[in-house]
């Protein structure tokens, strides 16, 4: 409590952050990631607890109602922030609390289901965002749904993410083209008619002109997270190309430009070449990111593989209390192993300074 109070004194570093989403996308167990990274309640109640919930109607019907917020602690490098979060519905009969959630904040997190992609409700908050000049940050959550219901392979889900950004920057291009649109339409207003007739209107002038490619997500410019918040873990490819440099020994910056799109390993060269998807190559992502979350859900969840989980920890560096090791659910023991090798809390934390006003 001193040390929030000691950083309220100081407004550079205090940051104002909303979570939107559609209804049960994962708001509020994310919220609770977040609140268990301070230490306010047990990482293993996060999604359980449902903290930010307050209201009695609001835990009996499972379903946020009411915009809650809490001041978070957050230390980044040398760098100490204090967060204030506020969890909004996702209900479409709730925005009102919405629009006043994003107008309160100076930046956002936009959460969506990997399965159900867009959603009407989250169309509606991207375009609150938009409206408030906000640049919002994207977590594509319950990544596990993508492994323990739809079964897909790494290639299939790498395929099936590449459609949801898709579908969220169609979103945003739509919000764009409205604005360039409306601007030029007020702009045409105010000229004069030429004379004897009918001004001309030339509608597409501007679009080409403006650079409107950091309104997009993409993993590659810091905007999107992927998780699974109810199994505690998240990343960035940022992340990963930190991790990768240092074994690989390539400049986290190549990997940074590579590890999403049609990029692959060539082992024999230690090269990154262009191509993946003509030469029937798995890409980076997939070979360095995916197989590696694929594999452990395999090993933990599938096939209970405890020589192999005990690899996997002793090569990530994880230790785990025996209770876990031992517990009927092995979902238990994929949440000790995941929270400490990708903390979502961190995952998401850490990309503060990439959201903001646009």
């Amino acid at each position: 409590m001193e040390k929030i109070t000691a950083l309220q004194k100081n407004p550079a570093n205090i940051r104002n952050l909303c979570i939107l989403a559609h209804v049960d996308h994962g708001k509020t167990t994310l919220a609770d990631c977040l609140v268990a990274s301070n230490g306010i309640i047990s990482s293993r109640l996060a999604g359980k607890l449902r903290y930010l919930d307050s209201r009695e109607d609001e835990q009996i019907r499972g379903i946020t109602m009411k915009s809650s917020a809490i001041s978070l602690h957050y230390r980044h490098g040398a760098e100490e922030y204090l967060l204030n979060l506020i969890d909004s519905p996702g209900h479409v009969d709730f925005s009102s609390e919405v629009s006043t959630a994003v107008r309160l904040c100076d930046g956002a997190i936009v959460v969506l289901d990997a399965v159900e992609g867009v959603c009407p409700q989250t169309q509606a908050v991207l375009r609150q965002a938009w409206l408030e000049n906000i640049k919002p940050v994207l977590v594509i959550n319950k990544m596990d749904r993508l492994i323990v219901e739809l079964k897909l392979t790494s290639q299939e889900a790498y395929s099936h993410l590449q459609k949801i950004l898709e579908q969220v920057n169609a979103v945003t291009g739509t919000l764009f083209t409205s604005r360039v649109l409306e601007e030029r339409a007020e702009k045409e207003q105010k000229e004069e008619p030429l004379p004897g007739g009918d001004p001309l209107y030339d509608w597409s002038a501007g679009l080409e002109e403006v650079d409107d490619s950091h309104l997009y997500f993409s993993p590659d410019q810091g905007n999107v997270v992927f998780a699974s918040a109810i199994d505690g873990w998240g990343f960035s490819i940022q992340q990963f190309a930190q991790i990768y440099s240092q074994r690989m020994g390539i400049n986290p910056q190549v990997l940074l430009r590579t590890l999403w799109g049609d990029f692959y390993l060539h082992a024999k060269a230690k090269k990154i070449l262009k191509g993946a998807q003509t030469k029937g190559k798995k890409n980076l992502f997939v070979q360095l990111v995916l197989d590696n979350i694929w594999s452990l859900y395999d090993a933990v969840v599938t096939r209970r593989d405890q020589e192999k989980v005990d690899r996997v920890m002793s090569s990530l560096g994880v230790k785990v209390a025996a209770r876990d090791l031992r517990h009927s659910d092995p979902k238990v023991l994929l949440s000790a192993i995941c929270s400490q090798w990708l903390p979502v809390s961190q995952a998401v934390l850490c990309i503060l300074e990439s959201g903001g006003k646009r």
